[in-house]
């Protein structure tokens, strides 16, 4: 290990990685509650208004594609400083939008910079721990990044009562601030100069093409972004789900998040002590039966009896824990498939995960967002997708071994 990296997971090392993972949720889901508003003071159209959370997870899509590969060759640190920069301005440039369409440039450009630390900060553990370690410190970094889908709408949802919708991007722009000294003064370099990678075109086209075309990369991609996508749907649709079909207020959005933070936490700490006492297989097994017992529960309630707060919103924590318990496992499974380009590998992975998500939020939770039975389907279709791509790498992994 080198002297500049970190000799332990420190609780400071561990916070701050965790803050820099919650800085792309934060952005997103500390919104969600005042896009009606948004739309109401701006004049806009309801696909304007979807537009600025949509834009947001577009350019979080494609800039992540890039936000590892570079950090491969120009280091960690100076990347995730310049995108929390970036990030700040852009945050800034929002709370002071005067049209709609700026803010939809605005909230791409966030979202080019946002994810910087959430998928550096994975090739940080990787580069820093290796094995069970470096589950329990993604598990340990998990369980503060579970945090943001509880805090944010809430947070929002006051913000926006209290001060109005223009408040929300001036928190986060001062979480920018805060995070850009955290970072500037405490973030370790953790890749050195001799194991860093060439930039030049040729070099990195053929680092993308040896991720890209590999099935195993997809298969544990779509393992993770189709488990995720379980309850990301729910993050499209809180308004008419929250406030129309279950007679919620802005400011009770907490009903929905509270409990499936409480649901990833639960997780989160499953697969820091479980880490090095199950094998991956039996994690990613036990994931999956949490998360088809519970998507399949919330359906069979939602055919037999009319929605209700705490029916409706059961499901998706217990759904949750699921998620959170085989996120880590996937993460590291395609890390240690890439050791030389681990960067490029996450980008790659939260790239493709970020298209699946912002599909399903621009398009598909929208469809099934005024009907919990709808959106209780949805929930089922992604379980038993990520269930089949876990079974086809199963079965292509039996194949390559019996063939050496």
């Amino acid at each position: 290990m080198s002297a500049a990296r970190p000799q332990a997971a420190t609780i400071g090392f561990v916070a701050l990685l965790g803050a820099l993972a919650t800085l792309s949720p934060f952005a997103m889901d500390t919104y969600v509650p005042a896009i009606a508003a948004v739309g109401a003071a701006l004049g806009a159209s309801p696909l304007e208004t979807q537009q600025t959370l949509s834009a947001y997870v577009l350019g979080l899509a494609l800039m992540g594609l890039w936000h590892g590969a570079i950090s491969d060759a120009a280091g960690r640190r100076p990347v995730v400083i310049a995108s929390l920069v970036v990030y700040t301005a852009a945050s800034l440039g929002c709370a002071l939008a005067a049209d709609v369409r700026t803010l939809i440039a605005l909230r791409l450009v966030q979202g080019l910079a946002g994810g910087a630390g959430m998928i550096i900060g994975r090739a940080i553990v990787r580069d820093t721990f290796d094995g069970p370690a470096a589950q329990r410190l993604l598990s340990s970094v998990m369980l503060t990044f579970s945090a943001a889908p509880a805090v944010a709408p809430i947070v929002g949802g006051w913000l926006h009562q209290l001060f109005g919708w223009r408040s929300i991007f001036w928190f986060l722009f001062a979480l920018g601030v805060l995070l850009v000294l955290w970072a500037a003064l405490a973030l370790p370099e953790t890749l050195p100069r001799a194991q860093r990678q060439s930039f030049a075109p040729r070099s990195l086209a053929r680092s993308y093409a040896r991720v890209l075309r590999s099935p195993r990369f997809h298969l544990l991609t779509a393992l993770a972004g189709f488990s995720f996508q379980a309850f990301f749907q729910y993050v499209g649709a809180a308004s008419p789900f929250l406030i129309g079909a279950l007679g919620l207020d802005e400011s009770q959005f907490g009903y929905l998040f509270v409990p499936v933070v409480a649901g990833f936490m639960i997780g989160a700490a499953m697969s820091g002590r479980t880490a090095g006492r199950w094998s991956r297989g039996r994690t990613v097994a036990t994931a999956l039966a949490l998360l088809l017992v519970a998507t399949a529960w919330n359906v069979l309630w939602h055919l037999a009896f009319a929605p209700g707060v705490v029916p409706s919103i059961a499901p998706i924590a217990l759904a949750a824990v699921g998620i959170a318990l085989v996120m880590p496992v996937s993460q590291l499974m395609v890390l240690d498939m890439f050791p030389a380009t681990r960067g490029l590998a996450a980008s790659c992975q939260v790239t493709v995960q970020l298209l699946i998500g912002a599909l399903n939020i621009g398009v598909l939770s929208l469809a099934l967002a005024h009907s919990p039975l709808h959106l209780a389907f949805g929930g089922l279709g992604w379980a038993l997708a990520a269930t089949l791509a876990w079974a086809i790498y199963l079965r292509g992994s039996r194949r390559a071994r019996t063939r050496a």
